[in-house]
């Protein structure tokens, strides 16, 4: 079928997937959604609701075959006059669930409660993800099964039992979830999301994005500047095209050691809490201590390395793991073992949580090896990672082994769109910390730079992931401010830190 020419946006110019976009979403706002009481176990108590959203596999093809999008919301909690639409939210990934963020408004979030009265609160699983048409790699209990290899190679035989497994789960991923694969794209997202605003009814979008939802967000407003009402970024993915996204986990690795440092230094000025170690560098030497001890013979029999670096990189994420991930280890040296063990181990008797876990790794693999080209020669990762992981041996090799199934992925990878300012595009809201692990400060100043009449707001001297759900005024205010009237600060805004955590 011919394509038309381009329509209200000007953005189809023979361009087959955005005129794939454009039928799906009228469709989509025929047909709604069947808004019904969730599902027993969905756990999503009333009176949020659940739907369900078509959307084409390919968009390409707009009429070829569909699948389905989870979505739930609910209402505003404002007057009729308060209310301005749907706010839809991402929490990020790739291969976050954001069907928890209508929670926040049943469980009375301070921070959210003004935006409640004004926004129905909407969430959904992503394409590939939970309730979506899920993909798969491996058999999930023996995704979660430990321990596993250390990811810190002590030799050459390390590192190719290391690349066997990512060759085989690249294999596994296109043996069960092939026909999806090639369609597990941050563009083919954006699309979904111009559809769920369609089906919901709303002209224009309104969009909360944290992490990896911040680079979906640079690229709705690339591929749909005219559809875009009120934007927030919240910690931010490097949206350069070089970046995407082999240089951008190795941004990754430098950045999480020095929140880990961060968390340290934290640890062992709280000593009379923990009892970890008075000085930086004794916590460091603890902790060197514990992985060598669970490499020799792994905690409980499941904790190892890996397990271990499961937990402990809680804390250089979130704020919010700094008392408890350091609670967890001074117990353990104070000889209880049991509280590590079900700290770091799997529960293999929790058969939803680990087919949750392996589809969230399924989506995380899928769509970062489809997004952008990698590197298929095996010289270039280990050049890169040993080098990195002498100043910086955290997360290095972990982030590597991750990600190395995209050297062997057996399906076509995409070019990266270039993210930057559509014409009509409306003034984006950035938030970022300038010492965040997970999206290091310069992706904001990057996308701040890409899309023209955006504000900043950092937030200084602090490192957790996500902070627009932090309790900090100097953020909390403005977010609020933009979201209900459009407000933003003639200039840049930058904030002092939120409170640290206390033992």
């Amino acid at each position: 079928m011919a394509a038309p020419a381009a329509n209200a946006d000007g953005r189809h110019h023979g361009d087959p997937a955005a005129y794939g976009a454009t039928v799906a979403a009228e469709r989509a706002a025929k047909a709604g959604i069947d808004w019904q009481d969730c599902p027993a176990d969905w756990s999503l108590e009333k009176p949020i609701q659940c739907g369900y959203v078509n959307v084409p596999l390919d968009y390409a093809k707009p009429n070829g075959r569909q699948i389905r999008l989870a979505v739930d919301r609910i209402a505003s909690t404002g007057t009729k006059d308060q209310r301005q639409g749907a706010l839809i939210y991402n929490p990020g990934g790739p291969g976050g669930s954001g069907m928890a963020f209508p929670r926040r408004v049943v469980t009375k979030n301070a921070i959210w409660a003004d935006a409640a009265k004004a926004y129905d609160f909407v969430g959904f699983d992503p394409r590939g993800v939970g309730r979506s048409t899920p993909i798969s790699c491996v058999d999930p209990q023996e995704f979660v099964k430990a321990p596993k290899l250390d990811p810190v190679p002590d030799s050459e035989a390390d590192k190719r039992a290391q690349r066997k497994l990512a060759a085989e789960y690249a294999d596994g991923c296109k043996e069960r979830s092939g026909w999806m694969l090639p369609h597990m794209t941050t563009p083919n997202t954006a699309r979904d999301l111009d559809v769920i605003r369609a089906a919901l009814g709303e002209k224009k979008l309104n969009y909360l994005g944290v992490s990896y939802g911040t680079y979906l967000g640079a690229v709705y407003g690339t591929l749909f500047p005219t559809h875009v009402r009120r934007m927030v970024v919240d910690s931010v993915v490097n949206p350069s095209k070089e970046k995407i996204w082999y240089q951008a986990n190795l941004d990754q690795d430098v950045a999480f050691e020095t929140r880990f440092q961060d968390w340290m230094k934290w640890v062992a000025q709280n000593d009379a809490a923990f009892h970890i170690g008075s000085t930086p560098a004794a916590v460091e030497q603890q902790w060197e201590k514990l992985r060598a001890a669970a490499k020799k013979n792994p905690i409980g029999g499941v904790v190892g390395p890996a397990e271990l670096l499961g937990l402990f990189q809680s804390a250089p994420y979130y704020d919010s793991s700094w008392v408890p991930v350091a609670s967890v280890w001074s117990d353990y040296l104070a000889g209880d073992t049991q509280a590590l063990v079900d700290a770091a181990a799997p529960d293999l008797s929790d058969t939803k949580g680990n087919a949750s876990a392996e589809n969230g790794n399924a989506v995380y693999t899928a769509v970062e090896c489809a997004d952008a080209q990698w590197p298929t020669n095996w010289r270039t990762w280990d050049r890169d990672n040993t080098r990195l992981h002498r100043d910086h041996p955290f997360l290095t090799w972990s982030n590597a082994w991750l990600n190395l199934p995209c050297a062997t992925w057996g399906v076509k990878q995409q070019t990266p769109i270039q993210v930057k300012t559509g014409k009509g595009l409306p003034p984006v809201l950035i938030t970022q910390s300038t010492r965040d692990a997970a999206t290091p400060y310069e992706g904001a100043v990057e996308l701040h730079k890409r899309f023209a009449g955006s504000r900043l707001i950092t937030e200084r001297d602090a490192g957790s992931h996500g902070i627009t759900n932090l309790v900090n005024p100097c953020i909390n205010d403005r977010v609020k401010a933009y979201l209900l009237t459009g407000a933003l600060d003639s200039a840049d805004v930058t904030c002092g830190p939120h409170a640290t955590p206390k033992p």
